[in-house]
């Protein structure tokens, strides 16, 4: 019996090892990537609800952006706080930015898609580039970054959407791992011409794409999900591609407690379910095989099985996983999160399942 459950975690081992070798290592053993600047005309696009602290701050840095031909679209999703009066301001101050507003309509209250809908349609450029209300771009050549990787066959670009790092936090190193996890899991599988999912605070498509899949129709009565809904039907092998250097980058701030972190995991898992099922199977797969990774690691070392098999094929997974994780958080400039990996990859295992069984029992909350 003992020898059974050892041949089912060395299958277990070489499906974790295709993932982070063979599939993940796609992205993180690639060569760093280099630009070729365009000029394709963007439209910024910036949806807010509530967020007038946020978007005095980071609207400037949107507007200083070194780029010939933007403009910035705001939208103010039925604010109740001060963020119309700010937006109009900027519009005031800053003759390319455009200002949508959104009263709330009966039949897509709150409805973050009805919103951007409005915006995406108002947008007078070609191209789309988007990051949230909360959020920043790292240099003043995002837009250029971003846009370098379009051509005419290319009109997806997923982006790197960061969470800035706070000191002496472990559920920040937690937070920031699992987020740069997730960004592999996107870039890998579109390198390898699969692309399933990306993230809405750094993401940039034509506009066409958009209206190719009619929207967010599809899904609209879904009240979250928009970007990664969005993509998992727009994206293919032959107009998705990946933008991961420093200068393309997002930061916003990470939740600030383990609760509202885990919130946030259970809308993302929730969203999944609505993947096409090949990108359901293989997301569910990878976790499953984490999970059985751990659980028959354990068994096997408490039933005393012998300790020669089990410490080299233990210590292999571990060395292929952790490389490979260890160049992908070098690219995406989070190296300090993989110091933690085996405890932060636990933890992680044991909050995706708790997570997936709260979400057998009700549904996440929607959020704005």
């Amino acid at each position: 019996m003992l020898n059974i459950i050892f041949y089912a975690f060395i299958a277990v081992v070489v499906i974790q090892l295709v993932y982070y070798l063979i599939i993940f290592g796609k992205f993180a053993f690639a060569h760093a990537q280099e630009i070729t600047p365009k000029k394709v005309p963007v439209s910024v696009i910036v949806c807010a609800k509530n967020e007038a602290e946020k978007v005095k701050q980071f609207i400037p840095l949107l507007a200083e952006q070194n780029y010939p031909d933007f403009e910035i679209v705001l939208i103010d999703d039925a604010s109740s706080d001060d963020t119309l009066d700010i937006f109009e301001e900027f519009e005031k101050q800053y003759s390319n930015i455009r200002l949508v507003k959104v009263a709330n309509n009966e039949a897509f209250w709150g409805n973050k898609k009805y919103a951007l809908t409005l915006g995406i349609k108002a947008a007078r450029k070609e191209y789309l580039l988007f990051t949230d209300a909360d959020c920043y771009p790292t240099s003043k050549d995002w837009i250029t970054h971003m846009t370098s990787q379009f051509t005419a066959n290319k009109t997806i670009v997923l982006g790197y959407g960061a969470y800035e790092k706070v000191k002496n936090s472990f559920l920040n190193k937690l937070i920031r791992f699992d987020n740069m996890l997730t960004a592999t899991q996107h870039f890998a599988w579109a390198k390898i011409g699969s692309p399933f999912s990306g993230e809405g605070r750094n993401l940039a498509y034509k506009k066409d794409e958009f209206f190719k899949v009619n929207g967010y129709i599809d899904h609209m009565s879904i009240r979250m999900g928009e970007d990664a809904l969005f993509l998992n039907q727009a994206a293919t092998k032959k107009n998705t591609k990946i933008c991961y250097t420093p200068e393309s980058f997002t930061h916003c701030e990470p939740k600030k407690s383990f609760g509202a972190w885990k919130k946030q995991k259970r809308r993302q898992v929730f969203i999944s379910k609505f993947f096409r099922f090949g990108d359901r199977f293989q997301l569910r797969l990878f976790f499953l095989s984490q999970f059985l990774f751990i659980t028959l690691a354990i068994v096997l070392f408490a039933l005393q099985y012998n300790w020669m098999f089990m410490v080299p094929v233990v210590a292999v997974r571990y060395l292929g996983s952790w490389l490979t994780m260890g160049y992908s958080a070098a690219k995406l400039k989070e190296k300090d999160t993989v110091y933690w990996y085996p405890v932060i990859e636990i933890i992680l295992i044991f909050t995706q399942l708790n997570v997936f069984f709260n979400n057998l029992f009700s549904k996440p909350a929607h959020w704005k």
